[in-house]
């Protein structure tokens, strides 16, 4: 029963980044997605603010998680955050792009203005995979229940009628879902 416990908070809990850079540097293709998947909406976003220009954006984006995959080594915690590193990585290297664009135009100092804050969107990413992880454990009545209730925006009665079940265990149901979730979110 242990076991099906650990798997459950492994779902909940994502990996730290320490030990998927060590199973990237190990060759393994599931940890560089999962790194990938992590942190590339951060990289894009700041070559995308820096760049203007989406396909330049991407280009970026796919040169550092490149490098990334063939020495994942470069970074090291002594550095600060993974995800600010990765961030200045994208900085420096999209500058370097508009440099290589347009080279007779100097480039002094190239200021980020952004409307969102890197930490947080990035904690609210984590927070959307947990609540992912912990909706994919619910039981199948109690998944179904939740869906029908936010999902499809149905009542409790509206899901009564379509499930046959009473109102007391639609309720009971979607309390029980909502405090699983709650655990989950919080692990």
């Amino acid at each position: 029963m242990n076991s099906g416990m650990d798997e459950a908070k492994a779902l909940v809990q994502p990996e730290p980044d320490g030990e998927l850079l060590t199973r990237v540097q190990r060759g393994d293709e599931r940890a560089m997605a999962v790194f990938f998947d992590r942190y590339s909406k951060i990289v894009y976003s700041v070559a995308l603010r820096v760049l203007r220009d989406s396909a330049s954006a991407e280009d970026v984006m796919q040169e550092i998680f490149m490098q990334i995959w063939r020495s994942p080594n470069s970074f090291a915690a002594s550095k600060g955050a993974l995800g600010g590193w990765l961030a200045v990585m994208a900085r420096n290297r999209s500058v370097d792009m508009l440099r290589r664009r347009r080279p007779s135009e100097l480039m002094e100092e190239l200021t980020l203005a952004t409307a969102c804050n890197l930490g947080d969107d990035a904690e609210r990413s984590l927070l959307v995979q947990r609540a992912q992880a912990a909706v994919k454990l619910l039981p199948m009545e109690q998944r179904k229940t939740l869906e029908m209730a936010f999902f499809d925006g149905l009542t409790h009665a509206e899901i009564t009628e379509m499930t046959g079940d009473s109102v007391g265990t639609v309720k009971n149901r979607m309390r029980s879902a909502l405090v699983t979730l709650r655990k989950g979110v919080q692990a």
